[in-house]
């Protein structure tokens, strides 16, 4: 017998709880006492595994410190499926990085930052990564041979 498959709206709920209590610095240990569940069951929660029930998720959302409506997103342009732009905030650490990011201001290191994960998420170097300009690939090759 197969598994039951999580629906996507509650699994989009579950990763912004996850992103939510993330940027708060909370715990899921921490979430599950305030609202009054084990830890466990915030991971199913957080994986849309378990369905979440409607005084539970206003709980939630208090803990958060945010409105219900912010664990939805618009279902009118088809933005509740599991490909969202906003899964990738619900893995650890993205947001401190996001975050970090968006408190340099030179453009310039901002582009090198992006180069720099882009190159790391392929796992090259960054002189052989193919997103850095070529004409700084090619100095570093000639201070290589000499």
């Amino acid at each position: 017998m197969l598994g039951k498959v999580p629906d996507p709206l509650d699994v989009m709920v579950g990763a912004k709880i996850r992103v939510f209590r993330n940027h708060r610095g909370m715990s899921q240990s921490d979430l599950a006492g305030k609202i009054g569940v084990a830890f466990q069951q915030v991971q199913k929660y957080e994986k849309g595994i378990n369905r979440i029930g409607a005084s539970r998720l206003s709980r939630i959302a208090a803990v958060l410190g945010v409105p219900i409506g912010e664990l939805f997103e618009s279902t009118e342009n088809g933005s509740c499926n599991p490909k969202s732009p906003l899964r990738p905030l619900a893995e650890r650490d993205a947001l401190r990085v996001l975050t970090a990011f968006s408190r340099t201001s030179d453009p310039h290191m901002r582009r090198a930052i992006a180069r720099l994960v882009e190159c790391v998420a392929e796992l090259q170097p960054v002189a052989k990564c193919s997103t850095a300009r070529p004409a700084i690939a090619k100095r570093r090759q000639r201070r290589r041979k000499t």
